[in-house]
């Protein structure tokens, strides 16, 4: 099985691997694997080499916490040499002249970045497909990976990269990671700080996924530039509320799903913390406030894209954003925050399923109608967006899995600056109730 970022570096560090040779041996398991899970849209083979032989060189190799880690870059990065394509034809391909801030953020801690990961046009939806792939979930490929973070999850899942880059707007680091069975880690609103960056009216982040917490934590630790957060400690002894009512639909919840909050309920309460059912005042309010950056936050974008070249779905959502942007109202968030933080005076951690429903099955979703996506979207996120608006810091964690081979996740949110509480509860989980790291375990 391929080693974890945590035994990359280390072992790097004491020269005992050679990164040229780590990349080579992840570039090969991309050669064969990734056409059927289709992760990547584009794989750095001789950039990679060249980045890696750097590293083996660098000055500072016993300092780098991500030394000559093989790492997939979410596709709307600056990188480069590269040229982010956001899942899209109407972009512009005029290759970066240097690398943005994630990626710089990622090299000085000596990743390696071996490719960019397939997104959906825009990043709007649940399955990361384009004219040119899909990505597939490495634990069944009949279904999607996920979105729009899928092509990330899918490549960590499947063992090709030991972690990835991922960003979350309404659950697209979160949803793929359940998805396919990985840990994924939504920071909290400011926690990973970008110049410039407010995308979709604040409700995106960049954050971490990958196989093990630990492996989490210390990416989590470069892209928020806290080097404290890779340290996993044991978490406090905390109050913990159960709830699998979904905010935005009243449809069957999945049996798996279900089990898999009160399984994680018993671990925590075997490892101490106080343990009781306990639901947020979810308000219509809310759930409107996130439609509307839902739509709006990509139709802001899309000014910097061929309008008629955009596929016919991401046109609709555009015209429903242009529509709706002037409806985005703070107060909106504001209202939602007094339920929140009324939630959080009794309670410090929030454990719901990660998902609502059933992935989508993986097939040209980019061909269909808006409607015919967007009713599934809204479906599968049920548990997710709420935390963007509010801007808390919120996990996906494998605790079982569905008959259809689908991973059964839980969602851990916590209050504003809760990262390190996710990460060690995450991380008393995964020692209690261990998951498969990848389809190749």
């Amino acid at each position: 099985m391929a080693k974890t970022a945590v035994e990359i570096a280390a072992a790097v560090r004491a020269k005992e691997l050679d990164p040229v040779q780590v990349t080579r041996e992840a570039l090969a398991r991309i050669a064969a694997a990734d056409g059927v899970v289709g992760a990547f849209r584009r794989v750095r083979a001789e950039e990679a080499l060249a980045e890696a032989a750097a590293v083996a060189e660098r000055a500072d190799l016993a300092d780098l916490p991500l030394a000559g880690v093989p790492i997939a870059v979410k596709d709307v990065a600056s990188v480069e040499g590269e040229y982010a394509s956001w899942g899209s034809r109407a972009g512009s391909s005029t290759v970066s002249t240097e690398d943005g801030e994630i990626a710089r953020r990622l090299r000085a801690a000596g990743a390696v970045i071996i490719g960019l990961t397939r997104v959906p046009e825009l990043c709007v939806w649940p399955s990361s497909d384009d004219p040119d792939g899909t990505a597939r979930n490495p634990r069944n490929p009949s279904y999607a990976a996920g979105g729009s973070s899928g092509g990330s999850a899918a490549a960590v899942a499947a063992g090709l990269v030991p972690i990835a880059h991922g960003t979350d707007g309404l659950g697209s680091i979160r949803l793929p990671s359940a998805m396919c069975g990985i840990v994924g880690l939504k920071p909290g609103k400011g926690v990973v700080r970008v110049p410039g960056e407010n995308g979709w009216f604040g409700l995106s982040t960049h954050g971490p996924m990958a196989t093990t917490v630990a492996d989490a934590a210390v990416l989590m630790s470069v892209l928020a530039e806290q080097p404290g957060l890779a340290n996993l400690t044991a978490p406090k002894r905390s109050r913990i509320a159960l709830s699998t009512r979904a905010p935005l639909s009243t449809a069957p919840l999945p049996r798996a799903f279900g089990r898999a909050v009160a399984r994680a309920g018993k671990l925590f309460s075997a490892a101490g913390h106080t343990v009781g059912p306990g639901t947020p005042r979810y308000n219509p309010g809310a759930i409107g406030g996130i439609v509307a950056r839902w739509v709006a936050g990509p139709a802001e974008q899309a000014a910097e894209f061929d309008f008629r070249a955009l596929q016919p779905r991401t046109r609709t959502h555009v015209r429903l954003g242009r529509l709706l942007a002037s409806r985005i109202r703070e107060s909106t968030r504001e209202r939602w925050l007094a339920r929140t933080e009324e939630f959080f005076a009794q309670h410090d951690v929030l454990v719901t399923p990660m998902l609502a429903s059933l992935p989508l099955k993986a097939r040209t979703w980019h061909e269909s109608r808006w409607i015919a996506n967007a009713l599934p979207s809204l479906r599968v996120a049920g548990f997710a967006g709420l935390w963007n608006l509010a801007g808390y810091p919120a996990m996906s964690v494998p605790v079982g899995v569905h008959p259809s081979g689908i991973p059964a996740c839980v969602q851990l949110v916590a209050a504003p600056g809760g990262e390190a509480l996710l990460l060690g509860l995450a991380a008393q989980l995964e020692a209690a109730n261990p998951w498969p790291r990848t389809t190749a375990s």
